[in-house]
């Protein structure tokens, strides 16, 4: 696992550290936007400090500093994604990155706060209610993995955190309260977690199965290219294989389907 410190005035540099034995860090939570995101090959290269991208690396920097902590974590400049082993393992580790972080930083791009009136909240909840950040699906790990999850505007001005907006949250995305409190997984069916993503979107297809890896307790290897309705059948197959859940009903055909990078299920499920 590589995290990110601040080295001197707007400069990073990546740190390696086991993932068994990680520093206490900071993660992010955000919003991808094509062509504006800070990445790895940016960081290394010492290119990419134009794109908008940028300036969430440095508000994650400045949070945690304030918040005591050296370390941060951030997906698009801390993974290699051309590198497919990385990939994998890091697809098959984000919940519990996320889940290991010290805090977690939502960054919500589109809701802003005009002249830092965060105190009345009427002000910021309408857009906070639409936020892009509630239809991606690999947000939903994000939100619930972590125990602290503070939420900014794209100003980089608090809202509160998940404790405090919890049933702005739950009245927003369909989560029961109980499951953004921490409550343990086995108090929530399989198909009652995949639910959650129903009407989330992912920009490849797959990582709407993906993404409910951590979720569901499982691993897979990711196949890019494999198409959703492949990675559907193997997630299914895992989830038989490996689940707790012995009430988890097998795929039939129309029960599960997937349509416009959405996962979709029948009442039945």
């Amino acid at each position: 696992m590589r995290l990110l410190q601040q080295t001197g005035q707007d400069e990073f540099s990546l740190v390696s550290v086991p993932t068994h034995n990680t520093e206490s860090y900071a993660i992010l939570s955000h919003t991808w936007f094509d062509s504006q995101e800070f990445t790895y090959n940016d960081l290394t290269t010492g290119a990419g400090r134009s794109k908008t991208g940028f300036e969430k690396v440095k508000f994650c920097s400045k949070q945690a500093t304030q918040d005591g902590l050296q370390y941060f974590w951030i997906d698009t400049c801390c993974i290699d994604r051309s590198n497919n082993t990385e990939l994998t393992t890091a697809i098959n580790s984000m919940f519990r990155w996320y889940q290991n972080a010290k805090k977690c930083y939502v960054f919500l791009a589109d809701v802003s706060i005009p002249d830092f009136d965060t105190v009345n909240q009427s002000t910021w909840e309408i857009a906070f209610r639409q936020s892009r950040y509630w239809t991606r699906g690999w947000t939903l790990q994000e939100l619930i993995a972590p125990t602290i999850v503070e939420f900014f505007s794209k100003e980089g001005r608090p809202l509160g955190d998940k404790k405090k907006l919890e049933m702005l949250i739950h009245e927003t995305t369909g989560i029961p309260v109980l499951a953004l409190r921490g409550d343990p997984f086995s108090n929530f069916s399989v198909a009652e977690r995949k639910n959650w993503a129903a009407e989330r979107q992912t920009t490849e297809e797959e990582d709407i199965v993906y993404c409910l890896l951590g979720l569901c307790e499982v691993s897979m290897v990711p196949i890019y290219g494999e198409g959703k309705n492949a990675a559907l059948k193997r997630f299914q197959m895992t989830i038989k294989d490996f689940s707790k859940d012995s009430t988890e009903p097998e795929i039939h055909e129309g029960t599960v389907y997937l349509a416009a990078g959405r996962l979709l299920l029948t009442s039945t499920m």
